[in-house]
């Protein structure tokens, strides 16, 4: 039995060791209803692979500290990361903030498609933007908690176009962004919370 839950456990970080995961984190998207946004992070992630290879006593110091500058270097070379700073066990602070036209990019990925934590994108076709995070299936939820990760944070989501569908914790009128905004906002306990999703028509 202890085999075969190793064995799981290691199955769960061979699906996720290229991954960057939340784990405090407060994020806020601002959408008005012509497209244009705005995206802030500022949290803490840990590379997964990184931190269970560390936890297994599998690489040493010298080498932790390699795979963080590469960490490093690789988020600094996208000029909306503005600070990075590393703490312990594969964990690190980052700051990034976007803004853009999404009905010209069609999409914003945060970190980026091969990293993705949380994405905006626009149908042109039925004119919505959708706002999605990363699905997990329950599974690795628990496995990873097992293991001693688990997130938590605040994401606000603020828009002055209609709402089609949402599942955000709490929801209020925000007039001091205009008199149409609301602020869709989603508590974040753990890993077993709902994945943050919202729907909006832009035009």
């Amino acid at each position: 039995m202890m085999i075969f839950k190793r064995l799981a456990v290691v199955a769960v970080f061979l699906v996720l060791s290229g991954c960057y995961m939340p784990i405090r984190f407060d994020s806020e998207i601002d959408i008005n209803r012509s497209g244009y946004y705005t995206f802030i992070f500022d949290g803490y992630l840990a590379k997964v692979e990184l931190y269970q290879d560390l936890k297994d006593g599998k690489i040493d110091r010298e080498e932790e500290l390699l795979q963080v500058q590469q960490i490093k270097e690789d988020f600094e070379r996208d000029s909306a990361v503005s600070g990075f700073q590393y703490y312990e066990k594969g964990h690190f602070r980052v700051k990034y903030e976007r803004a853009g036209d999404l009905l010209q990019a069609k999409t914003m990925t945060f970190f980026r498609r091969n990293e993705y934590i949380l994405g905006i994108s626009y149908n042109s076709e039925t004119g919505q933007i959708s706002m999605l995070g990363k699905s997990l299936s329950r599974d690795i939820k628990d496995r990873l908690r097992e293991s001693g990760l688990d997130t938590s944070g605040e994401l606000r989501v603020f828009t002055d176009a209609n709402v089609v569908s949402h599942n955000a914790t709490t929801v209020k009128p925000f007039p001091s962004k205009g008199p149409d905004y609301k602020m869709y906002t989603w508590k974040i306990q753990n890993l077993l919370a709902p994945t943050p999703a919202l729907k909006i028509q832009a035009r």
